[in-house]
Order: structure tokens, then C-alpha cells, then sequence
């Protein structure tokens, strides 16, 4: 891409990008284990989100917890069987990151 180095910074503080560098957008996106996971919840009713991938393995806490943090899902109820399985749905935001749009 060429570009005029002159004039984008004038247009930069329209869009509240860098120019040349964007690597502060990435904070925004899911990795591809936590899109996997949120996209999950888009055919669930509620949009609840899965407990266990399709290989029937339990979902990293891991990835539960960075998208909680990113307001991607909410816990939905505790489970008294399973206390320590955080059971989640999807927000408007993940829905919106997991491509319902």
C-alpha cells in the first residue's frame, strides 16, 4: 500500500487509528480457540455457551475467563453439581464478534 506519509496523519484522528502501525486492534479480537467457543453459543438457545468442545474435552477456563473479561459472555447460573464450571452465555458483543452480526 503506498501511501502519502504527508497527509495521514491528518486523517488519522477521524478513524482513532494509527496509521502505521495497528497492533493495538488486536486487543479487540478473539483468538481462534475463543471464536470457536463463542461462535458455539449462536445456535443455543439463550445462546448459551458450551462446557465442552466437540472432542467432548472441557473448554480451557482460560478461554472462558478472556472472554468474560472481554464482556464477550456472562455467567448465566451456578452449577450446584459442578461448582467450579463457569456456566455462560453469550452478550450482545459476542454475538456481534461471533458473526451473527
Amino acid at each position: 500500500m503506498v501511501a502519502d506519509l504527508d497527509r495521514v496523519p491528518d486523517w488519522t484522528h477521524i478513524f482513532r487509528l494509527n496509521a502505521l502501525n495497528d497492533n493495538e486492534l488486536e486487543a479487540f479480537s478473539p483468538t481462534l480457540p475463543e471464536l470457536l467457543y463463542l461462535r458455539r453459543g449462536l445456535d443455543q438457545p439463550g445462546g448459551k455457551l458450551p462446557l465442552f468442545d466437540l472432542d467432548g474435552q472441557e473448554i480451557e477456563a482460560a478461554i472462558v475467563r478472556r472472554c468474560l473479561a472481554a464482556g464477550w459472555a456472562k455467567p448465566w447460573f451456578n452449577n450446584p453439581l459442578k461448582p467450579d464450571w463457569l456456566v455462560c452465555k453469550l452478550t450482545m458483543s459476542g454475538r456481534a464478534i461471533a458473526g451473527e452480526g
